[in-house]
């Protein structure tokens, strides 16, 4: 990565534009052109420096709910477990922690019915039972850019 490279993430965390034609709007602050950031965003997505683009939502504002989940998942059903809930399209995002409850994920709906239902679904579809649902009680909204 050269210091264009580092320049166009710094830029890209939390001002990203919104515009027609965004990789433009991000030439003309960089002094590039739009080309040459797709280019470099491209290669940077193929290095995997860059995982995604994309926006983040404040949920309750979109009358929308979430929740922490947490699962006790034996060894030999982690990888059926995860596809069973990635199939679920309100899961943003899951992961592995050494930890009992192995298995974390969030996931946001239009009601708590919503996750509670396919929590369940989860539960009968994979086996597994032990599945927390931890709703947040106060929301701590952090903004996170890595100087690159």
């Amino acid at each position: 990565m050269d210091q264009t490279d580092r320049d166009l993430l710094n830029e890209i965390q939390s001002e990203f534009p919104i515009a027609p034609r965004p990789y433009l709007e991000l030439g003309k602050r960089l002094g590039l052109s739009e080309q040459e950031v797709i280019d470099r965003i491209k290669r940077l997505k193929e290095e995997g420096v860059i995982r995604r683009i994309g926006g983040n939502f404040h949920s309750s504002r979109l009358n929308f709910t979430s929740t922490l989940c947490a699962a006790r998942v034996p060894e030999d059903k982690i990888y059926q477990f995860v596809k069973a809930v990635n199939r679920h399209p309100g899961v943003t995002h899951n992961y592995l922690r050494n930890h009992d409850y192995n298995v974390w994920f969030t996931f946001i709906a239009r009601d708590m019915g919503v996750i509670e239902n396919a929590l369940e679904e989860i539960a009968r579809e994979t086996g597994v039972s032990d599945i927390l649902n931890l709703p947040a009680e106060k929301m701590f909204k952090i903004k996170v850019d890595f100087e690159v």
